[in-house]
């Protein structure tokens, strides 16, 4: 098992904080950015109840020998399902930007003898991924805490395969109430060039499920243009998929 740190981290954001422009060339979200409260979204016994992991990495087709990546992975919820889904054979990368969540979490990888499992320090507007590497990248109940979305996506593209698709789940409602509204979720992800793949409801989840895929030249940063709060995506139609769960 490789423990691969980071350096920087990134603290928490006020709630209903409106994140102002910075000198990136990326725009700013439009959006209140949630904080971050806790490294636990909910106790990981009520989560296996619903079989959470179990329906979310199914209908992602999180498959063995696959590599994935668990962005925001605080307390390692789906850091210790996935590795079982992928097998000895499959990687596991868990990114979060506190620092003493990644401790933490590095601490169980070696407790439970995870050697398929990497843990790494991210930075806010960075997942600080390998280029061409990822299958699968999973966002759980974590979007919402994204200060900087167009950066951060912009950055990500790279990391996925020439298959590899990004996973979202999250809950439908305000972003400074630790959700994120569906179609601002679908135009966000097509401004950086990011093609749907699917989406629909899914309550054992405590919302839904979003997936997504790159698809044309990534854009360059100062052609990206912000999407307002509840806007449409309009460069892509959504397929919704049938049914929930």
């Amino acid at each position: 098992m490789m423990l691969l740190a980071g350096c920087g981290g990134g603290s928490a954001v006020p709630r209903e904080r409106q994140v102002t422009a910075k000198n990136t060339g990326f725009p700013a979200a439009d959006r209140p950015v949630a904080t971050i409260v806790s490294a636990r979204w909910s106790t990981e016994e009520a989560r296996d109840r619903l079989n959470e992991a179990g329906k979310v990495m199914s209908l992602a087709g999180i498959e063995k020998d696959m590599t994935v990546a668990d962005i925001g992975a605080g307390e390692g919820y789906y850091t210790i399902r996935l590795a079982q889904r992928v097998g000895e054979d499959g990687r596991v990368v868990a990114e979060d930007i506190v620092p003493e969540t990644i401790e933490a979490l590095g601490k169980r990888v070696l407790q439970e003898r995870l050697d398929n499992v990497s843990v790494r320090l991210g930075l806010p507007a960075d997942p600080r991924l390998p280029e061409a590497s990822f299958h699968r990248v999973l966002m759980v109940h974590m979007y919402h805490e994204i200060e900087s979305p167009y950066e951060f996506l912009w950055r990500l593209r790279p990391s996925l395969t020439p298959d590899g698709q990004v996973i979202v789940v999250d809950a439908d409602r305000p972003t400074e109430h630790h959700g994120t509204p569906p179609d601002l979720l679908k135009c966000e992800f097509a401004a950086v060039g990011y093609a749907p793949v699917s989406m629909r409801p899914m309550p054992s989840a405590g919302g839904y499920i979003a997936i997504f895929k790159a698809s044309g030249a990534r854009p360059e940063p100062g052609t990206i243009k912000a999407c307002k709060s509840g806007a449409r995506a309009t460069p892509a139609a959504m397929r919704t998929g049938q049914g929930s769960e």
